[in-house]
């Protein structure tokens, strides 16, 4: 059974072509990761400001493995984080039948 985890990000509008900026540069640094099934980065469009980052992966032990693997990416580049506050939220992905 997919999982989904949806990181709810709180960026303030200055800081947003930077958030962009650096998911662009790096959208492709999840791919190899066992079990990862696709990636979203969601912008707000209707006033607030909130973005969600939706990953999906085959298994809840595959997200597990990546996020425990993983070092954030504002570490790994020296920069300071663009987000003011972070969120995290796991769904399983409900099997409606055929």
């Amino acid at each position: 059974m997919s999982v989904v985890a949806i990181n709810t990000l709180t960026v303030p509008e200055p800081a947003r072509a930077e958030l962009e900026k650096r998911f662009a540069a790096r959208k492709h640094s999840v791919d190899g990761s066992p079990g990862f099934e696709g990636f979203q980065l969601l912008r707000p469009v209707s006033g607030g400001d909130k973005y969600f980052v939706y990953t999906q992966w085959a298994t809840r032990e595959d997200f597990e493995n990546w996020r425990s693997a993983r070092t954030p990416a504002h570490e790994t580049g020296g920069a300071k984080p663009v987000s003011e506050q972070a969120d995290l939220l796991e769904f399983e992905v409900v099997d409606l039948g055929e």
